[in-house]
This record gives C-alpha cells, sequence and structure tokens, in this order.
C-alpha cells in the first residue's frame, strides 16, 4: 500500500497534478486498491486533520499579512529599515533584509512577505541600477525569513504534527531567524559593493528619528503579538486574531489607508491562501495517518539507525533528504508528512525535538527559494516581471550562504535553545 501511495504521488507532482490532490489521490488509491479500512475513514481523518485549534492561526496570521501590506504598514517599515542601513553602499538591499525580518515577525508567511516588502523595494532596487536578477534574489531570499522567524505558519504545523509546544518553537526560531537575517545583510552589503551595486542607495532616505516616528505604530505590532505571547497575555492562536485587529485598527483608522472598497479584495486574497493551505493540510492528514498506521515510520527509523550510526550522521542524511524534497514538495505538506516520521527517529538519538523542528523548518524552508517549484521565486518573479530562468545564477550565492547558515543551525543547538532555555 506504502509503494502504490508513494508512486501514485509522485507520478501526480511528475504530471503537474496540484501537491493537495495529488497526496488526496495517492491516499485513496491506497485504501481502495490495498488497504481493509473503510472509505468512511477518508472524511473523518480530512476532518480530523484540520479540526485542531492551532490550526486557526493561519488564516488569520495570513490576514493579518494581507492587511498589513494595504494598510501602509510595509511602505513605513521599509522607510524605518532604510534609515537604518540605508546610507551604506547596497543599502537598498540590506533595507530588503532588514525590513523582511521585521515584517516576518508579525506575517508568518514568506509568500505574504515577498509581495508585501517586494512590491516597494524590487521596484526601488531596479531603479537605483541593481539588476533584476539580483534584486529579485534578494528578496526571494529574505522572505524566507517569514517561516523561521515567529510567528511562523509552518512552526504551527510542525508543533500539531509532532506534538511540540508551538511557544518553544517560536521562541526557538528567534535565535536561528536573526543569525541568518545578519549573515544576509553583511553578504548582500559586501556583494554589493564587489559589484558595483547601490552607489545612490543614500538618495531618499530619512532621518532615523523621522522613520521611527513615522513607523512607531508599525514597529509596535511585533512587540505587541511576541510580547503578548511569551507574557502568557494570550497563545499563539489568540495572537493571529490580535494581529489582525491590530493591523486593522493601525491601517484604516490611524493610518487611514484601507478603505470599504479594499476590504473584499483583502479578504479574497486570504480566503483563498488560507483555503489552499487547509485542503494541502487535510489531504497530507489522510496520507500520513495511512503511513503511520502501514508502519513506515517505525521500518524508516530502524533504516536509519542502521545506517546512520550516530546523531552527527543521522542530521547530515537528514538535510540532505530534505534539501531534495522541498525542492520538489511544498512546506507545508512536506512537514506535515514527514514531521510525524522524522521527530520520533530524532528522539531516540538524543536530539531535542524542539531544535529539530527548528532544522527541519530552516531546511523545508530552502525550498521556497530553490527551482522547481520554489513559491517565493515565482512571488518574486512575478513582482519584478521576470523569467524564472534568468534568475538562477543571481540566485546560486544565496542558496549557498542560506546551507552554511543551515550547518551552524544544525550543529550548534544552543543557537536556537538558548532563549528557549532561559524562557521554559
Amino acid at each position: 500500500m506504502s509503494v502504490t501511495m508513494l508512486f501514485t504521488m509522485i507520478l501526480g507532482f511528475a504530471l503537474s497534478v496540484s501537491i493537495a490532490v495529488s497526496i488526496g489521490f495517492a491516499s485513496v488509491a491506497g485504501i481502495a486498491l490495498f488497504s481493509s479500512v473503510p472509505m468512511l475513514v477518508i472524511p473523518k481523518e480530512i476532518f480530523g486533520a484540520i479540526d485542531k485549534y492551532p490550526l486557526a492561526a493561519i488564516p488569520f496570521f495570513i490576514l493579518a499579512g494581507n492587511l498589513m501590506e494595504v494598510g501602509g504598514i510595509s511602505r513605513r517599515l521599509v522607510e524605518f529599515a532604510k534609515s537604518i542601513v540605508g546610507g551604506m553602499q547596497g543599502g537598498l538591499a540590506c533595507t530588503c533584509v532588514l525590513t523582511c525580518m521585521i515584517f516576518a515577525s508579525v506575517s508568518g508567511s514568506s509568500v505574504a512577505t515577498t509581495f508585501a516588502i517586494g512590491a516597494i523595494l524590487i521596484p526601488a532596487m531596479i531603479k537605483h541600477g541593481y539588476p533584476k536578477p539580483f534584486a529579485a534574489s534578494v528578496q526571494a531570499t529574505a522572505a524566507e525569513l517569514g517561516v523561521i522567524i515567529p510567528p511562523s505558519i509552518p512552526m504551527i504545523l510542525y508543533g500539531v504534527s509532532a506534538e511540540v509546544s508551538i511557544g518553544e518553537l517560536f521562541i526557538a526560531g528567534i535565535g536561528p531567524g536573526i543569525f541568518i537575517g545578519v549573515v544576509l545583510i553583511i553578504f548582500v552589503a559586501v556583494w554589493s559593493r564587489i559589484k558595483g551595486h547601490g552607489k545612490d542607495d543614500h538618495v531618499g532616505r530619512k532621518p532615523f528619528r523621522v522613520a521611527l516616528r513615522e513607523a512607531g505604530l508599525a514597529l509596535m505590532m511585533p512587540v505587541i503579538i511576541l510580547g503578548g505571547i511569551y507574557g502568557g497575555v494570550f497563545t499563539p492562536t489568540e495572537a493571529s486574531v490580535v494581529a489582525v485587529f491590530y493591523a486593522f485598527l493601525v491601517g484604516a483608522l490611524i493610518y487611514r489607508e484601507i478603505t470599504v472598497d479594499d476590504l473584499g479584495r483583502i479578504l479574497k486574497k486570504s480566503v483563498i491562501s488560507s483555503a489552499v493551505i487547509m485542503f494541502i493540510i487535510a489531504n497530507a492528514g489522510l496520507f500520513s495517518f495511512l503511513i503511520t498506521r502501514a508502519g513506515v515510520p517505525e521500518q524508516i527509523g530502524e533504516f536509519l539507525r542502521e545506517i546512520l550510526k550516530n546523531p552527527a550522521m543521522f542530521l547530515l542524511g537528514v538535510n540532505v533528504a530534505l534539501f531534495l524534497i522541498g525542492m520538489f514538495i511544498e512546506t507545508s505538506a512536506a512537514i506535515i508528512v514527514l514531521a510525524p516520521i522524522l521527530a520520533p527517529v530524532a528522539a531516540s538519538f538524543g536530539i531535542d525535538p524542539v531544535h529539530f523542528g527548528t532544522i527541519m523548518i530552516v531546511n523545508l524552508a530552502l525550498g521556497m527559494i530553490t527551482p522547481p517549484f520554489g513559491v517565493n521565486l515565482f512571488a518574486a518573479c512575478t513582482v519584478a516581471k521576470l523569467s524564472l530562468d534568468k534568475m538562477i545564477s543571481s540566485l546560486l550565492p544565496f542558496v549557498a550562504v542560506i546551507l552554511a547558515c543551515l550547518m551552524v543551525i544544525t550543529y550548534f543547538p544552543p543557537l536556537s535553545l538558548f532563549l528557549r532555555d532561559l524562557a521554559f
């Protein structure tokens, strides 16, 4: 049954069938052809996969990100970041990374970050002489921080799938997210100086005090959301609702950039994005139930324990496998299918489940900037009006930088666990 399901799923991918449909059809085929499980299990498991309270945070964080984009919060965050790092050569590229770090602390979505920040900064970088492929690569890579810095939708999915505390995952993502962001800022600054990009980035830069005053309410948003979660005021799921309320209040009533006409478009966009993710979760939940019932996780665990004799080798093998998987399978689906399989094996090697979750999310986030199914790439190409093939050569150095950061995160657990151990 498991072989049939895997073959059917891979065949669906090869035929360009959507990921959710491929997973769902593979599950139905497995039940129909080989399993004694009644067909009534299908609706039961599909509903059970999405009938989980923490998953309610996903549509709300998506809605909050869209409200931030339309409500002027994104633009003010860009001006604030530019006032800090925009004065040096390559400052606009550095501004892109820093803004994505701040925006990520509320949106929870890399695609939302790509569109919200990229719509402002990709044209600005092109206007200042950056090559289109480089500008799009910076944005696509920096937006990856949207799923690493909390709150993060993939972290919610991992926590639900692997039965790990979402609050601990959130706080564990802060160190790796800041680390990757700082490394990216250093890289784009050095690369811009080598290539001669961004010599006039200081033009139009606002003074720090002015930018801080204008972005004050926008900057309070991550403080309220993360402070409320770690202060015990509200749960991560409740925080998503607070984020929506705050983004609407600031964008509509204070900045007055969200109009009644905008609301329909914002809600439609948010509903579609949420429905896509939930449909993947539902079908992946059924798939995960069947392969678990067939004993696949235990068999894989035994195989890995025999082949990879120690934790270091296990983590290396998992990183290679996840990197390849992330190139072809959407991050949410990969987490839901693989987390219940790999997390117990990692625990048997003595690896902290929160640390392993961080590794898994950072690695699969790489899939968002690697062809052929990198969602951030498609979003950045759409904004930059650029074909994907013209972006590859500029993208490779960024992939190498993230891979190097991943190795540090993998083999230096305190980077992920230091804050977690202080807080819990």
